[in-house]
């Protein structure tokens, strides 16, 4: 009987492992090649895993809402159509994380945690495995407030209850000596938000929630500074106003503003290579390569930020299609998790909002990130040979969020003035 195992692929650069979201297919149907068999979700993307062998679906080895790690077997798919039929059971899964949790349970003395709690709740393999070796009972278990889908607790949240808990007295550990003077210790607690009649209490997705601890995380990490720059862009307002119907019948791609940009933005980062770093404790990494993110609407209305990798290898006409691509797979769920990973530089456009400037919140581990105000005519003062005078112009504002740890503000200013130079500077009779 030939048996192929169904193994949970890498799925970009940092990603370790997946929640299994939903199966497409049942134990005993039949798969085609290629054809869609799960659903996951990452902390970066969800993904749709095609099957990679033709044959019977025999073993799901995770459930709904389990955690597998990378080269973890997730099923198993006969190519015999006769093959014996196995139901999913816990003891089938055979992973490092599953062996790891059942000799720690074995050797441990504490109170051993089942997969579903009193309360109805579910644990994963990986939370389990941690419980019992941190020794956390399953009514503590049950005490921590899941961030995941349905409530469910992640190996973050039970790391940061590990963290708490470290800090509070347990029966497991030895009473120390009590201060001659006692110092009454505060504990921050989230507040209670009372509700009102006629409110709608609407529960965070996923990403939502993912998105909310990222921003906190990156707040808490990093002191933030904005400089702002306003900058002339009626060159390039003019230039696309000529160009845009050329360039979409020459290169069936609609040219928009950002991809001009971010052409501009890659130079400044070649200038002031200071920006495209990463902070590692106390080492600044410098990043070779310049990986642009650009924030993207999903939807749904959450917000992803799919990557486009070695930004300074493309012209305008490379960097459009990049733009418009990564938009559009954005835009259809298409992204996959390579697409949203290894950034160094981020770009969001507040702009297409009809905002003029923002106070953006950098995007860990990078360590600045450059929001794009709307373009708007204004009444301008302009300084020819002849003296000055009064015009309309197409003018927008730059707002450049960087980490005061190493961003100083000389680095901050001078690089989001280089990216207003380099739009000023567009060159009107630039051929396409």
């Amino acid at each position: 009987m030939a048996e192929i195992e169904i193994k949970l692929p890498k799925m970009g650069e940092s990603v370790t492992e997946a929640t299994i979201t939903n199966w497409l297919k049942e134990v005993g149907d039949t798969v085609e090649m290629d054809e869609p068999l799960v659903e996951v979700a990452t902390d970066k993307v969800d993904n749709e895993l095609p099957s990679e062998a033709e044959g019977t679906l025999i073993k799901i080895l995770f459930d709904k809402d389990e955690v597998a790690q990378v080269g973890d077997v997730i099923a198993i798919i006969s190519t015999d159509g006769g093959a014996a039929i196995a139901e999913p059971t816990k003891e089938t899964k055979t992973t490092a994380t599953e062996t790891k949790a059942v000799e720690v349970i074995s050797n441990s003395n504490t109170e051993s945690v089942s997969k579903t709690g009193p309360s109805g709740k579910f644990y994963s393999p990986l939370v389990r495995s941690i419980a019992d070796k941190e020794g956390i009972s399953m009514s503590e278990l049950e005490s921590i407030s899941g961030s995941g889908e349905n409530g469910r607790v992640t190996k973050k949240d039970i790391l940061s209850f590990i963290d708490s808990r470290g800090n509070t007295p347990t029966d497991t550990k030895p009473a120390a000596a009590a201060p001659k003077k006692a110092v009454p210790v505060k504990v921050a607690h989230k507040p209670t938000v009372p509700t009102m009649e006629g409110d709608q209490i609407i529960p965070m997705d996923r990403m939502r929630k993912l998105i909310a601890d990222h921003m906190v995380m990156s707040v808490q990490t990093s002191p933030h500074v904005t400089s702002y720059v306003e900058a002339d862009v009626t060159n390039i307002v003019n230039w696309r106003n000529k160009v845009k119907d050329k360039f979409l019948a020459k290169e069936g791609q609609k040219i928009t503003f950002t991809p001009i940009f971010m052409e501009a933005i890659v130079k400044a980062i070649k200038d002031f290579p200071g920006v495209n770093v990463s902070v590692d404790g106390d080492n600044i990494i410098q990043r070779k390569h310049i990986n642009l993110g650009m924030a993207t609407a999903l939807p749904s209305g959450n917000l992803i930020v799919p990557v486009i990798k070695d930004a300074d290898n493309f012209n305008l006409t490379g960097l459009t299609k990049q733009v418009n691509g990564l938009a559009n797979k954005a835009r259809n769920n298409k992204l996959a998790a390579d697409d949203v990973s290894g950034g160094t530089y981020t770009v969001t456009n507040v702009g297409s909002f009809g905002n003029v400037m923002g106070t953006p919140i950098i995007n860990q581990p990078q360590v600045a990130i450059l929001a794009l105000g709307a373009v708007r005519k204004v009444v301008s003062v302009i300084e020819t040979e002849n003296g000055d005078t009064i015009g309309i112009r197409s003018k927008m504002f730059l707002s450049h969020s960087y980490d005061h740890r190493v961003v100083d503000g000389a680095l901050g200013g001078m690089f989001v003035k280089r990216v207003a130079d380099y739009l000023e500077e567009f060159d009107v009779n630039r051929e396409l």
